[in-house]
């Protein structure tokens, strides 16, 4: 998941251990500098290839999780191409990240490869460093979006994996037919 050499920060050392510790399902990763969501993998298994589709063996769940957000979002979800995100419209507001640039390290591949946690990328506006008097508009434009996602937390396969007496089993891994892709049952 990182590069030869990389060295990882304390302060990040500490949340993957979080993560790692508490049973998450979903996360979001806001950023600024374009307006998009993104979705695994982020890092090309191609490390050659730039802007080559990397797909998760839960693709079509990780495109309902974007879409989810872009498609609440008053300006991700406009069909203009003129605005900012535009590049996106075709696509509907969502990109596979390593098919619009591949890195290595990043939060979401993290916690699809070691945790049972989903998380996407949210571009939230084409200014990397928004002003203080835009970040009212931002909140605005994004709020409806960020609950659309949380409310997805409720899709899925729920439940207790249980013994014989009902007592939870700890640690039980949960496979899916047809997905290469196993999750384990919390506390």
């Amino acid at each position: 998941l990182f590069s030869p050499g990389f060295q990882v920060a304390p302060e990040t050392k500490a949340v993957m251990k979080w993560l790692r510790s508490i049973p998450f399902v979903l996360s979001a990763s806001l950023h600024g500098g374009e307006l998009v969501v993104t979705y695994p993998y982020d890092y090309s298994r191609h490390p050659m290839e730039e802007k080559m589709f990397s797909p998760t063996p839960d693709e079509k769940v990780f495109k309902m999780l974007a879409k989810a957000y872009a498609d609440a979002h008053p300006v991700i979800s406009d069909r203009s191409e003129l605005r900012c995100g535009g590049n996106f419209v075709k696509r509907g507001g969502i990109i596979n990240g390593a098919e619009w640039y591949s890195f290595t390290g990043g939060m979401a591949d993290f916690n699809y490869l070691h945790t049972n946690c989903f998380e996407v990328t949210v571009e939230v506006g084409c200014e990397k460093f928004p002003l203080e008097e835009e970040l009212f508009t931002i909140w605005h434009e994004n709020k409806g979006s960020l609950l659309n996602y949380m409310e997805m937390v409720h899709r899925g396969i729920k439940g207790i994996v249980s013994d014989k007496f009902g007592n939870p089993i700890k640690n039980a891994r949960i496979s899916v037919r047809g997905i290469q892709h196993d999750v384990t049952t919390g506390n």
